[in-house]
């Protein structure tokens, strides 16, 4: 009887986690609606709005304004005045400690681009079920602007914020070396729409910058937000393969933010940041922030990370081939081995604590004896 009703038990509380996760995973596609068609920069001021009301300031209709503001209500994400007034007078508010996480994107708490990654990450399910079929892999560009844009929005105010407040001041002969003249060079491989680039420039107002990226929709975006954030005259986009040996110059900084685990041969590109920063420079990684060994029942943001990489970095990664295939959860030693086969003679993890990323400076070549 015992193990009747334990697997009873089990069966039941898996039915209802399954349950739990396609309620989840509709909550975050309304999320997207709202992000999207702007009901929460439209509501984040936290006054009570009506159905028209909401309907008339972003061009929607109202029917469906008025499902969404139910669908909203019901998961609390959104207050409701009174339930008792008709249908014309509801009126529904977004609370304030809400609006900074959904309609704040200076806010380092902004999370609703994490609802356009997922939809990205999906868009091409058919293919991503062809490449685990063929061993092949989906073009990065054919998970579309979603995904492109909500990674680069999620990681936008840290990249701005931080980077020259608390992480690269974190590594004090770097910290000295970008305030110092002659004016320093930063070379940002996988710079995507620029934001790592700019934050850098923007800390530190000597510096010049080259960031270098594949995806040619990326690079065309990134120039305009150099041009919005007034750095352009120091910060420019080019579209060039991180792990092309004819990449060529002496930088004093060479940065890959969270970009390695997504390449197919992320030993060339390490061995070409490696040439690029000499024996004088210094090579700056940041990646996912994982466990050390893969074990069961790992942690939410590994979960949260091996989603991605199932659907997205690993198909992704795997497109041009040959490819090591890392996908998303890159663990130190891998990076380890990658930077040793690059021809690196060391990797220190650096002590700048972030939820979701690790830090690592990968260090020359070690001398002849």
């Amino acid at each position: 009887m015992d193990d009747v009703n334990t697997y009873e038990q089990q069966r039941d509380r898996f039915l209802e986690r399954l349950l739990r996760s396609a309620r989840g995973t509709f909550e975050t596609f309304t999320v997207y609606i709202g992000h999207r068609l702007g009901y929460y920069a439209t509501l984040a001021g936290n006054e009570w709005t009506t159905i028209a009301e909401l309907a008339d300031k972003t061009g929607t209709h109202k029917r469906y304004v008025k499902e969404w503001l139910e669908q909203q209500t019901s998961v609390g994400i959104l207050e409701v005045e009174d339930t008792r007034t008709d249908e014309a007078s509801r009126r529904f508010r977004l609370p304030a400690a809400h609006a900074e996480v959904l309609a704040a994107p200076e806010s380092l708490n902004y999370l609703a681009p994490l609802s356009q990654i997922v939809v990205g990450a999906v868009r091409p399910v058919p293919q991503v079920l062809e490449a685990y079929r063929n061993g092949a892999g989906v073009p990065y560009g054919d998970y579309g602007a979603d995904l492109r844009e909500g990674q680069a929005a999620m990681n936008r105010a840290m990249f701005l914020k931080l980077m020259g407040s608390e992480w690269l001041p974190s590594i004090p002969d770097l910290h000295t070396r970008l305030r110092a003249d002659p004016p320093a060079r930063v070379a940002d491989i996988g710079c995507g729409l620029g934001w790592s680039s700019i934050g850098i420039a923007r800390a530190y107002p000597k510096i010049n910058v080259d960031g270098y990226d594949l995806d040619h929709p990326s690079v065309e975006a990134a120039r305009h937000n150099a041009e919005d954030s007034g750095v352009a005259d120091r910060v420019r986009f080019h579209v060039r393969d991180a792990s092309d040996p004819a990449l060529k110059g002496h930088y004093d900084l060479v940065t890959a933010f969270e970009c390695v685990h997504d390449l197919a041969d992320p030993i060339g590109a390490l061995r070409t940041m490696l040439n690029l920063a000499g024996e004088t420079g210094s090579v700056l990684v940041m990646d996912e922030r994982v466990a050390d060994v893969f074990a069961p029942h790992g942690s939410e943001v590994e979960q949260l990370l091996y989603g991605f990489s199932v659907l997205h970095c690993l198909p992704a990664g795997m497109a041009e081939q040959p490819s090591v295939g890392t996908g998303t959860i890159m663990r130190a030693d891998t990076l380890k081995r990658y930077a040793a086969d690059a021809g690196f003679c060391d990797v220190e993890i650096l002590p700048i604590e972030n939820f979701f990323f690790r830090f690592y400076r990968l260090k020359p070549v070690c001398p002849v004896s």
